[in-house]
């Protein structure tokens, strides 16, 4: 399994609540289209917090992305889809910046939460 992450940042012209309204409402039901994507899950940022530790990297972020695929190959083949173009094409009129990263979970707990 492979999960993308996109950190996402609204671009300047949008507020906050309105790139949350924006992104889940328009932007997200695109996703439902596109092919060999599994999950898809939105984190909204409600507020952002430092420690006091450990530097910032100081960046705004207003929400998280993932984007769930079975392996390599599935990823490559939804990227390439019209789809997913859809969804990127819609992204670049309401996302300012965005980092993308690859990752893959390393389970430590699992509480259920009832």
């Amino acid at each position: 399994m492979i999960k993308s992450l996109s950190i996402l940042s609204r671009r300047k012209n949008l507020s906050h609540e309105e790139f949350l309204r924006l992104w889940e409402h328009e932007h997200a039901p695109l996703a439902l289209h596109v092919p060999h994507l599994l999950r898809y899950v939105l984190s909204p940022v409600d507020s952002q917090f430092e420690r006091l530790d450990v530097e910032s990297h100081g960046i705004e972020v207003d929400g998280i992305a993932e984007l769930w695929y079975e392996n390599h190959e599935t990823m490559a083949l939804a990227a390439g889809s019209e789809e997913m173009k859809k969804l990127r094409a819609h992204g670049a009129q309401i996302i300012g910046q965005i980092t993308n990263c690859l990752t893959r979970e390393i389970e430590i707990m699992n509480h259920q939460i009832v």
